[in-house]
């Protein structure tokens, strides 16, 4: 097992800004860890949770099925059809995962013991892409090339149902709050409902050419989906009205999404360099660097209370706390400003560090349980002194007992001088 601890070395960057005058603006840490794969040539898919407390992914290039442990251990199970390409991966109400092999043309079993079962499709070159677990007992999973949606039994039965636009590229797929199914569509640039009877809902999403790509079910009772070439993250309710959220930086390609147990929506952003992000059900949004990986892909949440992403183009698994701060901060008539919207899924320690020219202090610590869903506060500090430029740093880390490692903070740069 190769383990490799990513560290961003924020803080000499920071303090050397404010020894020369070059003040950095403002930033982001989130503490994580990357797991290699030996092939690192490989590119890496869909990520799940399983049943068996591990997380399991699609090893597209490889033809193989992983699985990683919340202590990084890798195995790699073979598909058995040569060129299957497996990309989405789900665990189903079997106890098993299942997949889909895109280049297969078949849905793959496999269980917490490495033994996979196929099924082929009905209709050729259907170019199975995403998979989920319905409220029915069954899997359904997005087909590009027939332009339907397939359901299948644990015991391998399989329908398909024709999705009126045509030539619209379902592609992603989940249970929704409401007993159905929804999809993305791809190239027809909508948002899809199946009902368990098969009855298909379609609903335009407001961004021309928006290709809506990963699709999950949210905290708040709506689905919550990116937008791959429209750089937004968007939210559709169950009775079909869509709201976006653009993106900070409007080149950002947003991928994954997951649903995290901090209640806010985690995901994936291709962009140099590639993130993963936050975005509450109020909108607001938070990026991290994710540091050497080339492409943050997918993501899912752990049983471990963690975000574990795929590399796509670098062989490899990350995980990172599920922790947010929603930071801002302004100084006006000698009052310090800070604005929070923070969440975590586990009891932390809350500090505010100041840094300046005379060096760090920490004039504020507070352990604090979970904060789920996050909460959105402002906390102020009157006649605060003239300290010049400085940044203000809050953080988040485990309480004492544990690692002691801040596990993210952001940080912005005030000027206090009078």
């Amino acid at each position: 097992m190769r383990t490799r601890i990513w560290k961003l070395f924020w803080l000499a960057a920071m303090l050397l800004g404010l020894s020369t005058g070059a003040m950095a603006q403002s930033g982001t840490f989130s503490q994580m860890t990357g797991y290699p794969l030996s092939n690192t040539a490989t590119v890496l898919e869909e990520i799940t949770a399983g049943p068996d407390g591990a997380l399991w992914f699609a090893d597209f290039e490889d033809d193989a099925i992983g699985r990683i442990t919340t202590a990084g251990a890798i195995t790699e199970y073979p598909v058995p059809t040569p060129g299957a390409s497996p990309f989405g991966i789900a665990a189903g109400p079997d106890g098993a995962l299942w997949f889909t092999e895109n280049g297969g043309n078949k849905i793959g079993r496999i269980t917490t013991a490495g033994a996979i079962t196929e099924y082929p499709l009905p209709t050729d070159n259907s170019s199975p892409w995403g998979i989920a677990a319905g409220p029915d007992g069954a899997l359904w999973f997005a087909q590009s090339g027939s332009n339907q949606i397939g359901r299948i039994t644990t015991a391998g039965a399989i329908t398909e149902y024709d999705v009126p636009t045509p030539s619209s590229f379902p592609y992603e797929i989940t249970a929704g709050p409401d007993g159905a199914l929804w999809f993305t569509e791809n190239i027809g640039n909508k948002i899809g409902r199946i009902t368990t009877a098969g009855g298909i809902t379609e609903y335009d999403v407001p961004t021309a050419n928006s290709d809506p790509w990963k699709i999950v079910a949210g905290p708040d009772g709506a689905l919550w989906f990116t937008e791959y070439g429209g750089g937004k993250i968007g939210r559709i309710t169950t009775a079909g009205a869509i709201t976006e959220y653009p993106l900070p930086n409007a080149q950002s390609v947003p991928t994954g999404i997951t649903a995290a147990r901090d209640k806010a929506l985690w995901f994936t952003e291709y962009v140099s360099p590639s993130k993963i992000a936050r975005i509450t059900t109020a909108g607001l949004i938070t990026e991290y660097p994710v540091p050497e990986v080339t492409e943050a892909w997918r993501i899912a949440a752990g049983p471990d209370g963690a975000l574990w992403f795929t590399g796509n183009f670098s062989a490899e698994i990350g995980r990172a706390p599920d922790c947010g701060l929603g930071f801002s901060a302004s100084f006006a008539n000698s009052t310090l400003t800070m604005n929070f919207n923070l969440g975590i899924d586990t009891p932390a320690t809350f500090n505010i560090l100041l840094h300046t020219k005379a060096g760090a202090q920490e004039p504020y610590s507070k352990a604090i349980p979970a904060v789920a869903p996050p909460q959105a506060f402002t906390l102020t500090w009157s006649a605060f002194p003239d300290l010049g430029d400085m940044i203000v740093e809050p953080t988040l880390a485990a309480q004492p007992g544990g690692s002691g490692l801040g596990l993210c903070s952001e940080w912005t740069t005030v000027n206090t001088a009078r």
